[in-house]
């Protein structure tokens, strides 16, 4: 099973501009992170970006112009650039593999740990 792994999240001040990783292993080199999702307590996790194979991306409107989502095919790494924070994106930040075929085998998708993003005001 592919296993994600999140970095880059902490406190941050409003405006600030991290870039969150996912760094995928394990499974098959075809099977990469795709999407970026968030949630916060009491709340459904939501998309925040995505990104397809042919590089056309797609992004939440509450993050639409402040977030550019980007992929390292080589390094199997997924990105987030986050601009311009506000204190209403402070959430977990959890990065997703969709499930892949290889050799007429499934690879189940997972998702990883997550990474906090607290952004102060």
């Amino acid at each position: 099973q592919v296993m994600l792994v999140e970095s880059g999240g902490g406190l941050v001040q409003a405006g600030g501009s991290p870039r969150l990783s996912c760094a995928a292993s394990g499974s098959v080199s075809s099977q990469k992170p795709m999407a970026w999702y968030r949630q916060v307590p009491g709340k459904e996790r939501e998309l925040v970006a995505s990104i397809l194979l042919d590089g056309r991306d797609h992004y939440a409107d509450s993050v639409k112009g402040r977030f550019t989502i980007s992929g390292d095919d080589n390094k199997r790494t997924l990105y987030l650039q986050m601009n311009s924070l506000k204190p209403e994106d402070t959430a977990v930040y959890y990065c997703h593999a969709d499930g892949a075929v290889s050799g007429g085998l499934y690879f189940p998708g997972g998702w990883g740990q997550g990474t906090q993003v607290t952004v102060s005001s």
